[in-house]
C-alpha cells in the first residue's frame, strides 16, 4: 500500500523529512514510527498505518513534501475493509480542502515574487516560497545559482536558502582584515551572537505576519477573584486525591472563556478575505513555555463541552506533552481563541499578539492580595482583596471595542461569581 503525507494540521501544506526511522526492507507493526518530518508548526512522527514490509522510501531526507505526496510503499497481506476505504477517502478529501485554504495565501507569495524567473540560468528551479524569501533578502540569480539544492533532483529548499542568509551574516558581522593593522588589546567584554534556531525563526515570523495582517488593540479590566481563590484552595487537596490531577488557575481561566465565547459567539471568528468566519467549535489554545525558551500553542477542542475535570486533565496532559516534545499536529491546530497567562511570572497584565487565523487573545495577569472597595449595606469599607487584570487584544478589523468590552466583562463576571458546572 502506498504510504502518503498525511494532513498535519490547520494551514501546513508540506513538510521537510528529517530522519528515517526505518530501512527498506524493515519489518513494521501497526502504529510503528516510520519517519520524522518538520513543519512550519511542529516536528513529529509519521506510524505506520498496518503492519507490513518497507519495499520502498520515495522521499529522501531533506526532501520538501506535500501533503497526500507519496513517501514510502508498504507490502502487507491485510484486506482492506470497507470502512477503512471510507477512513481512507475521508482523509484524502481532508487534504484537498487544506490545500484549497492555502490557495489564496500561496497566491500572494507567487504575487510578491512574481518579478522573478522560476528558474536560475543554469535551470534550477525555484519554488514561489523561495522565491518570496530572496525577494525580500535581496538574493541575486548568480547567488542562487551556487547553492548546492538538498531538496528532491537538487531543488533549492528553504532550509538551503536559510544557510546561505545566514553564512551572509556571519560573513557581515566578521572583522575586517588589514595587513598593516596593529594588533589591538582585546576587550574584556565581547557581545555574544546567538542565532535563532528554525523554531524561534517561525515563531518570529508568525508575530511579524499577525501584526502585519490584524489591527491590534488591547483593552484591560480587573477583577477581584477573592471567592475563586478560596474555593481553590479549599477545593484543590480533595481534587488531587480523587482525580490525581492538579488544579491551578489555568483550567478555571479557560472554562470561563469557553463560556464567555458561548456568548459572544462574534468573538470566535476569523476572517477570509471579505468575510467573516464564525467558529462552530470553541477550540482554546493555551500558549506553553517549552524549556528551550520557545513557545507552543496546543489546542483544547470543544473546551465549552467539558467541565472543569475535563479542561483540568487536558490542560495538564497538553502542558506536560508540550514540554517533552510528544505533541501531534492535530494538538496544535484547529484554535479558534487563545489564552496567554503571564501571571505564571509574576507579571501584572500584557499586551499579547493575536495568533492567526484567530480574532483574539486573553492575556490573564497576577493574582495579587490588594487593598480595595468593598460596597456593604453600612457603607464603603477598604479590604484586602485577591486582585488580576485581564487583558483582551483584539483584531479591530472585525471586532469594535464595544463587543470586546461587553465579552471582556463578562469573563469578569463569571470570574468573580465561579461556580464550576460540574466536577
Amino acid at each position: 500500500m502506498n504510504i502518503i503525507l498525511p494532513s498535519m494540521g490547520e494551514g501546513v501544506i508540506e513538510a521537510t523529512i528529517n530522519k528515517w526511522l526505518v530501512k527498506e526492507g524493515s519489518s513494521v507493526k501497526e502504529d510503528d514510527p516510520l519517519v520524522e518530518v518538520a513543519t512550519d508548526k511542529v516536528d513529529s512522527e509519521i506510524p505506520a498505518p498496518s503492519p507490513g514490509i518497507i519495499i520502498e522510501i520515495k522521499a529522501s531526507v531533506g526532501t520538501v513534501v506535500k501533503v497526500g505526496e507519496l513517501i514510502a510503499v508498504l507490502e502487507n497481506n491485510v484486506e482492506i475493509q470497507p470502512e477503512e476505504t471510507k477512513k481512507i477517502e475521508k482523509e484524502v478529501e481532508r487534504i484537498r480542502e487544506t490545500i484549497n485554504t492555502d490557495r489564496e495565501e500561496k497566491n500572494k507569495e507567487l504575487l510578491v515574487s512574481r518579478e522573478m524567473k522560476s528558474r536560475t540560468p543554469s535551470g534550477k528551479f525555484l519554488s514561489p516560497l523561495v522565491r518570496n524569501i530572496a525577494t525580500h533578502e535581496k538574493i541575486s540569480y548568480s547567488d542562487l545559482d551556487k547553492i548546492t539544492g538538498t531538496g528532491m533532483d537538487g531543488r533549492i529548499t528553504r532550509e538551503d536558502i536559510f544557510r546561505l542568509i545566514d553564512a551572509r551574516k556571519k560573513k557581515a558581522s566578521e572583522p575586517e582584515k588589514s595587513v598593516v593593522k596593529e594588533p589591538q588589546p582585546e576587550s574584556p567584554e565581547k557581545d555574544e551572537i546567538i542565532e535563532m534556531d528554525r523554531v524561534r525563526r517561525l515563531i518570529a515570523e508568525h508575530m511579524v505576519m499577525s501584526k502585519r495582517i490584524s489591527p491590534h488593540v488591547t483593552s484591560f479590566i480587573d477583577a477581584d477573584v477573592t471567592r475563586l481563590v478560596n474555593w481553590r484552595n479549599t477545593i484543590k487537596d480533595k481534587f488531587l486525591a480523587a482525580e490525581g490531577q492538579k488544579l491551578t488557575l489555568t483550567p478555571i481561566f479557560i472554562d470561563a472563556a469557553a463560556r464567555a465565547l458561548h456568548d459572544f459567539p462574534m468573538i470566535n471568528v476569523s476572517v477570509e478575505g471579505n468575510n467573516i468566519i464564525k467558529k462552530k467549535n470553541i477550540n482554546i489554545g493555551m500558549a506553553t513555555a517549552l524549556p528551550d525558551g520557545n513557545l507552543i500553542v496546543p489546542v483544547i477542542k470543544n473546551a465549552n463541552e467539558k467541565n472543569l475535570t475535563g479542561i483540568a486533565r487536558a490542560v495538564n496532559d497538553l502542558a506536560e506533552r508540550a514540554r517533552s516534545n510528544k505533541l501531534k499536529p492535530d494538538e496544535i491546530a484547529g484554535g479558534t481563541f487563545t489564552v496567554t497567562n503571564f501571571g505564571s511570572y509574576n507579571n501584572l497584565s500584557g499586551t499579547p499578539i493575536i495568533n492567526q487565523p484567530q480574532a483574539a487573545i486573553l492575556g490573564t495577569g497576577a493574582v495579587r492580595k490588594m487593598p480595595a472597595v468593598i460596597e456593604t449595606p453600612d457603607g464603603d469599607m477598604i479590604g484586602i482583596r485577591q486582585i488580576m487584570i485581564l487583558s483582551l487584544s483584539y483584531d479591530h478589523r472585525v471586532i469594535d471595542g464595544a463587543l470586546a468590552g461587553r465579552f471582556l466583562n463578562r469573563i469578569k463576571q463569571i470570574l468573580e461569581n465561579y461556580t464550576p458546572d460540574q466536577l
